[in-house]
């Protein structure tokens, strides 16, 4: 043999020396396999629950559609005339500012007239009284 010439021991030997480093190679990639393959279950899952959460949005009422109706004024023109007066004012009135601003006689019968449908306008929730006999539209 010559120096070129290899030997079928060195031949095994090179050969077992491969196959180890294949199966080293070959046990990596299991271990990257392994990682991406845990990576990727984790994604599906939060792909999954995305989907999940759109969908229950999605199924739930919309909240300008499903909120309260505005409270309805009551039909006699002096509670349109009482809103066209709060309307105009920027701050809040008592029951007295709210006739003269109608230009009613200033009387005790047309305050406490004024002043019941002031509170009845506050019970159904259209205008708010700030303070004792003060009352303003609510503010949003």
């Amino acid at each position: 043999m010559t120096g070129g010439e290899l030997t079928l021991g060195a031949v095994l030997a090179r050969l077992e020396e491969r196959e180890g480093e294949i199966a080293a190679q070959a046990e990596a990639a299991k271990e990257q396999i392994a990682q991406l393959t845990a990576q990727l279950n984790e994604l599906d899952r939060a792909a999954e629950e995305v989907r999940i959460m759109r969908k229950t949005l999605l199924e739930l009422p919309d909240p300008q559609l499903s909120a309260a109706p505005a409270p309805k004024l009551p039909d006699h023109p002096a509670y349109q005339q009482i809103m066209a007066v709060f309307t105009a004012a920027d701050h809040p009135l008592r029951a007295r500012q709210v006739c003269e601003a109608m230009d009613l006689t200033v009387a005790p019968n047309n305050i406490n007239n004024i002043r019941l449908k002031l509170k009845r306008l506050t019970d159904r929730g259209i205008l708010a009284e700030t303070e004792q006999g003060l009352f303003t539209q609510p503010r949003p």
